[in-house]
C-alpha cells in the first residue's frame, strides 16, 4: 500500500476529517490533501506529525508489513515494559526468551517430521 493510501485509510479509520487531521498536525489542510493525493511528499517532520496525529509509528506509515518492525501493539507493550524496574524487566525478558525457544523448537521438530 502506498503512503497516500495508508494516510487516507488510517485517517478514516480514526474517524478524522482532513481538516481535523490537519489541525492535529498543525498544518494547512491543503498540505494534507497534497500528501493524500500523492502530489507532495511529507518532510520528516511532517511524517512525525502524521504518526502522532494517527497514533501510529512512522514505520507503519512508510513500510509494508513484511518490511517493518513490531506491530503497534507489541511496540506499546515493549515501551510499557521498559518502564518496569530492572528486576521485573529481567523476568519479562526471560519469559519472552523461553517462549521464543519453545516456538523455535516446535518449528524445528515440525520440519524434521515433514
Amino acid at each position: 500500500m502506498t503512503l497516500p493510501a495508508r494516510l487516507i485509510a488510517l485517517r478514516k479509520e480514526r474517524g478524522l476529517s482532513q481538516q481535523a487531521m490537519a489541525d492535529a498536525m498543525g498544518i494547512h489542510v491543503n498540505s494534507l490533501k497534497k500528501y493524500e493525493s500523492g502530489q507532495a511528499q511529507p518532510s520528516l517532520d511532517a511524517l512525525r506529525k502524521i504518526a502522532v496525529a494517527l497514533h501510529t509509528s512512522t514505520d507503519f506509515l512508510l513500510f509494508d508489513e513484511h518490511e517493518r518492525g513490531p506491530s503497534d501493539d507489541l511496540r506499546l507493550q515493549f515501551e510499557a515494559v521498559s518502564q518496569f524496574p530492572e528486576e521485573e524487566r529481567k523476568i519479562v525478558k526471560a519469559l519472552l526468551e523461553g517462549m521464543i525457544i519453545k516456538f523455535q523448537t516446535k518449528q524445528m521438530v515440525g520440519n524434521l517430521s515433514s
